[in-house]
Formats: C-alpha cells, sequence, structure tokens
C-alpha cells in the first residue's frame, strides 16, 4: 500500500479521539443536560469546538461500535457483528497510520478496540492499568508519557483515549471500585433529570445519581488528559474529537435501535480549521465517517472501499448533500444472541425493523439494574409501565417513531392511517441501504410478513446456536398490545 503524506513531515497533523463509555448524549450540559455544571470541562472544550447535534454511533455496543471506528466498515462489511472479531483481510485505521509514520497509542477499552489480532499498538494501557478505567490522574501521568515519547521519537500520534466511565458500576461514594477515585462531585437523587423514555421511579433516580458520579468523573478525565496534551505543547497541531461508543445502559437505549440508543456527542476541535463555538444541526454523521475523514485530514491514502464519507467539509462550516438519513443495527449482544435490529432515522421519523421479534422470544441485556428492577415492581399495579416492560422483553417487528414530537420514542405509529405513506417512504430507504451495504437482513426485511423466511435468514446470518430460542409468552398485565401500542412513561 502507497501513501501520500504532507510535505512537512514535521507539520503533521495529529488525531486525539476520546470516547465515553455508555454516556448519555443529554447528560452533557452543552446538549442542554441538567445540572448544566455535570460536565464542566466538556462544556468549556465545545465553547472552543463544533458541535454535532445530528450525530450517531452505527451500533449502538461497545465492541461492534469500535470496530466500525477501526474498520471504516459496518459491522457486516468487516465480520465485527457482536462481540466477534473483523475478518484479517479489512484494513484497519490503526495499521494504515502506523504505516504512514505515526504512532498509534491507547488508553482502555484495548480489546474492544482492536478488533483484529494484527492490530499492534506502539503504546497501550489498558483497564486494570487506569485505576479500572476510572482514574483521572492515571489518565494525565499516561497520556503526558505517550505525547513525550512521540516528540522523542518526532513522529505524529493517533492516540485513542477510551475512559471506562461512565459503564457500570456507577459510581456509589460508599463502595468505590477497586483502583477508582472519587469523582470531583457528588450527586444525589434529587438532582437527577429522569430522560423522558423511563418513568420517574425513586429507584430509577438511585441509580442516575450514580451514573452521574460516574458521568462527573469522565468530565475529570476529560480534562486531565486535555491538560497533558497542552502542556505536550501539540495542542494547536491535533485534531481532537470527542464521543461515545453507546447510549447510556439502561433499558430503552444502549444495545437498542431507539433514537436514544445511539445518538452520541461529537465535539470536535481543530485549531485553525475549526471555528470554535460553532454548532451543525443539519448534517446526519456517525462514527464509519471517522476512518475516511482522518485519511483525508492527515493526507494518508487509505482503503479505497469504506463505507463512511470524510466530514471534512464539514468541519471547515460546508455543507454536504446526501446526509439527510442515519441508519444503525444491532446483530449480537453479549452472551452471544443474535437480535438483529435494523433503523433509519431522519430529521422527523425513526423506522425499526426487528427481525428477531417472533412474539415469544424474551429480550434481556445485561444493562438492567436497578432501573429495570423498579419498572418491574411498578409495573404489578401501573399498566402504562407494564406495557413499557413488555415492548422492551418482546418487541414488535416494526416500529415508526415522530422524532420531532416523540424523540424518547413512546408512541409507535406504525398502524396509524395518517402515516401510512411516511412508513412506505421509511421502508423503502431503509430497503436502499440494505440492497446497497449488502446487508445480510435485506432478505428477512423483504419477507417481513413470513416468520418461515426470516427465521432461516437468521439461521444462515447468524448460525443456529445464536438464533433466540421460542418461548411461552408471559400472560397478564404485561401483555403487549400487538403490534401498533401506543405507550407513555409517567
Amino acid at each position: 500500500m502507497s501513501f501520500s503524506l504532507p510535505s512537512q513531515a514535521a507539520e503533521r497533523l495529529n488525531i486525539l479521539l476520546f470516547t465515553a463509555d455508555d454516556l448519555h448524549a443529554e447528560s452533557l450540559g452543552t446538549y442542554g443536560g441538567t445540572p448544566k455544571d455535570l460536565t464542566p470541562h466538556l462544556n468549556a472544550f465545545a465553547a472552543e469546538s463544533l458541535q454535532f447535534d445530528r450525530a450517531h454511533v452505527n451500533v449502538a455496543i461497545c465492541a461492534p461500535c469500535r470496530a466500525v471506528i477501526a474498520t471504516g466498515l459496518l459491522s457486516h462489511n468487516s465480520g465485527a457483528m457482536g462481540f466477534m472479531p473483523a475478518r484479517e483481510d479489512v484494513p484497519d485505521l490503526i495499521n494504515t497510520v502506523q504505516a504512514a509514520g505515526y504512532r498509534a497509542g491507547i488508553l482502555g477499552k484495548l480489546s474492544h478496540s482492536s478488533p483484529k489480532k494484527s492490530i499492534q499498538w506502539d503504546e497501550a494501557f489498558d483497564q486494570a492499568e487506569l485505576g479500572n478505567g476510572r482514574a483521572p490522574s492515571i489518565y494525565y501521568e499516561r497520556s503526558k508519557t505517550f505525547f513525550a515519547n512521540c516528540k522523542a521519537a518526532k513522529k505524529p500520534f493517533y492516540f485513542m483515549v477510551n475512559s471506562h466511565d461512565p459503564h457500570r458500576p456507577y459510581c456509589d461514594p460508599k463502595q468505590l471500585t477497586t483502583g477508582a477515585e472519587m469523582p470531583s462531585k457528588i450527586y444525589q437523587a434529587e438532582d437527577v433529570d429522569v430522560p423522558g423514555f423511563l418513568p420517574d421511579l425513586p429507584g430509577i433516580r438511585e441509580e442516575l445519581a450514580q451514573y452521574m458520579n460516574s458521568t462527573r468523573r469522565l468530565d475529570d478525565t476529560f480534562g486531565r488528559v486535555m491538560q497533558a496534551l497542552e502542556e505536550s505543547g501539540q495542542a494547536d497541531n491535533t485534531l481532537v474529537l470527542f464521543i461515545t461508543d453507546n447510549g447510556i445502559a439502561v433499558p430503552f437505549a444502549k444495545c437498542n435501535a431507539w433514537y436514544h440508543s445511539s445518538r452520541s456527542p461529537l465535539l470536535v476541535r481543530w485549531p485553525g480549521t475549526v471555528q470554535p463555538g460553532t454548532h451543525d444541526k443539519k448534517h446526519f454523521v456517525s462514527v464509519v465517517d471517522f476512518f475516511p475523514t482522518f485519511m483525508e485530514a492527515t493526507g494518508i491514502k487509505g482503503p479505497e472501499k469504506l463505507d463512511g464519507r470524510s466530514m471534512l467539509s464539514l468541519f471547515k462550516g460546508e455543507a454536504q448533500a446526501g446526509r439527510d438519513d442515519m441508519f444503525t443495527q444491532i446483530d449480537s449482544k453479549a452472551g452471544g444472541a443474535a437480535v438483529p435490529m435494523r433503523c433509519v432515522q431522519n430529521e422527523t421519523f425513526g423506522y425499526i425493523y426487528n427481525p428477531f421479534s417472533n412474539g415469544s422470544y424474551w429480550y434481556r441485556n445485561n444493562n438492567e439494574g436497578l432501573s429495570m428492577a423498579a419498572m418491574n415492581q411498578a409495573a404489578k399495579t401501573d399498566p402504562e409501565i407494564a406495557a413499557r416492560v413488555d415492548l422492551f422483553r418482546y418487541r414488535v417487528p416494526e416500529e415508526l417513531y415522530n422524532l420531532k414530537n416523540d424523540p424518547n420514542c413512546l408512541v409507535n405509529l406504525i398502524d396509524e392511517a395518517a402515516h401510512q405513506n411516511n412508513l412506505k417512504s421509511m421502508r423503502n430507504k431503509l430497503a436502499k441501504h440494505m440492497t446497497s451495504s449488502h446487508d445480510p437482513m435485506l432478505k428477512a426485511f423483504q419477507h417481513r410478513d413470513d416468520r418461515s423466511i426470516v427465521d432461516q435468514v437468521l439461521v444462515d446470518t447468524y448460525g443456529p446456536q445464536k438464533i433466540p430460542k421460542k418461548k411461552k409468552r408471559k400472560s397478564g398485565r404485561n401483555a403487549a398490545k400487538q403490534p401498533g401500542q401506543k405507550q407513555k412513561t409517567k
């Protein structure tokens, strides 16, 4: 592979990609979160950056999301359809920049961010060496060392810094995780602004207060890494991006395809190129766009076939056509079960196809905790919460939401006569994307009313061992209305 490099090697652009783990985009003050002082360092960084309001991850699960970043390919095109490696013949970002003379370093989430065995970082420290990924002071020291080593080697860098906050276990000040540091501020249940996709219950407030503690510690970590970058003297020649790998680890967010599952903050600082304190409220962008963006920004000639598009012109405040839709997906979750979901969103509507939903499979994931326990308890006496729990567990094959009026995805419009033209349009958009991206779920989507064909596509794609088993559906208060239930949280 040949590379085209900038003429003045000493001035080659550095890249620092900072990721949060399981962060709700609207937790950031700059994205409207309250209390606004929850993320002071990120708020200050936003004032120096371009803020994208329509950024998403392509897969709302940590490992496959990070595989998309590393390969620039959608899950089914790299092979990383869940907690599994990408194919070795797939080019990757790390080896590409290293071949072009860059040093590649990583802090945290090492295995999840290295989807191929052939990826060997120049400098790597994982969770156990970073105070369980929750020690801002250690991130600071490791970052200082990495920047100094790059300067000594006279090489530009690609540095991926991955906080393990605010991933579970959330920060309980009474019982800190071994190695973790205390956040700079502690929050209580009364400080919580419960997201609209969850009911406002005491157990949920208790858990979200601990999540806020973890989010504050994430912000502390980000601040210390930015401090190290400034002290290194390399900040002015470094493109810095901040994202999350998926939404918050509670029901109706992470590991799913709803709006708040995949929505990500995206803050981009690039002195001399990005206008500080600006907003992009128009263009849909996603992490699959990072690889081609980094190639164009650095002048490195990367792989010819990537699934994303460079965002460089957006960084310069220009417009790009063809960024009116966002496509996201889920294939298999932690534990290996295949629970495929496909989603298309635009500025008004979100449409989801759930080929795994067969009327009996009981969906679960490892992100439920106190919040789901509180919902299960409340469901015994509250029919609306019972219906929400039922939807989470069993799903329906198709969902349609008006995201302008209902970003929390509470009212499924799939059977509404007034929205049948919108439904047809969104189905067509998804089919076109699935066709162009060679999605193996296309045949299932085309035959979504024939369960036998859908089941066979699942077996052919994921293997019989990963197919959700049919179970006798629970009856009683938690039985959902099929398929177009209207459900609201209190």
